[in-house]
């Protein structure tokens, strides 16, 4: 199974660079950026001030920052406000560019990805928009539940490196594996293809959680440079918007390629197993 899976990866990051879908990133692009500064601008200061007033009710770290200011590092404290809102923030953002890019770009990307390389493969139509919205919206909470208990694991600077992108990743696995079979497969074959590839599919999340880190890095930068705010915002979501997309190409082609290496392998088993055709007998010649 690793060769398909490699072999999917390329296609998927070929596909990238098609012009439709750098165009449908900036849709979501547009909508999350819209949000993000329609909410700073109204909530930013609040929520930092609300930080800040929560970590001064704290003996112990009003303690440690008055040390600090004694040794001559007191502007950490007007930094850690900014800090902490970034980084609940985060989940939130990841979340939204997922859901995003699995109802804004998905369906058309998984079209691109049927017309060019699956021209003949039938669309049996096996999900619903009611089936993806239950699955969409049940795993979200089931996501988000686990975030918010697993919050103390995110200080250990080892598991928050681990925690968080594994969420994310069977996050992207069960809303992707329905998403990208609901057009072309029936229900049997779905449920078919996750019980064979499960693990690979699984991997697929994983792989996009991670990959899905990297925009933190453009956060990081952001928790120097402050100022730069507005313009890094806009990065990290794009970066957000491209992995997602990426993931649904990648899991486009894996399963699509899945799909029909499943129906020619049950074609290939009826035809062994149906009976030969009795013969027709031939007219008697006239007495």
């Amino acid at each position: 199974m690793v060769r398909p899976l490699f072999d999917s990866f390329w296609r998927a990051a070929a596909y990238c660079l098609h012009p439709k879908v750098i165009a449908l990133s900036l849709l979501p692009l547009a909508l999350l950026v819209g949000l993000s500064f329609t909410l700073g601008y109204f909530f930013w200061e609040p929520a930092i001030d609300g930080v800040r007033s929560l970590l001064d009710s704290w003996d112990l770290l009003r303690a440690l920052f008055d040390w600090l200011a004694s040794l001559g590092a007191g502007n950490l404290k007007s930094v850690i406000g900014p800090l902490v809102v970034i980084f609940l923030a985060t989940p939130v953002l990841v979340l939204l560019s997922l859901l995003a890019v699995a109802t804004m770009m998905t369906p058309a990307m998984l079209n691109l990805v049927a017309a060019r390389r699956f021209p003949l493969l039938e669309r049996r139509r096996g999900g619903t928009f009611l089936g993806s919205l239950a699955v969409n919206l049940g795993s979200t909470v089931v996501a988000l539940l686990a975030l918010v208990v697993s919050i103390p694991l995110w200080f250990l600077p080892l598991l928050v490196l681990v925690v968080p992108p594994l969420i994310w990743g069977w996050l992207t696995y069960r809303v992707m594996s329905y998403d990208v079979l609901a057009e072309h497969a029936t229900r049997e074959e779905r449920r078919e293809l996750v019980r064979r590839h499960r693990l690979s599919l699984l991997g697929l999340g994983l792989a996009t959680g991670y990959l899905g880190a990297l925009p933190s890095l453009v956060w990081a930068s952001g928790l120097v440079f402050l100022a730069l705010a507005p313009l890094l915002v806009p990065v990290a979501i794009w970066i957000y918007t491209l992995v997602f997309a990426f993931s649904s190409l990648w899991f486009a082609h894996f399963a699509l390629a899945a799909l029909a290496a499943l129906r020619t392998e049950q074609q290939r088993a009826a035809a062994v197993v149906a009976p030969p055709p009795e013969p027709v007998p031939l007219p008697l010649p006239p007495a």
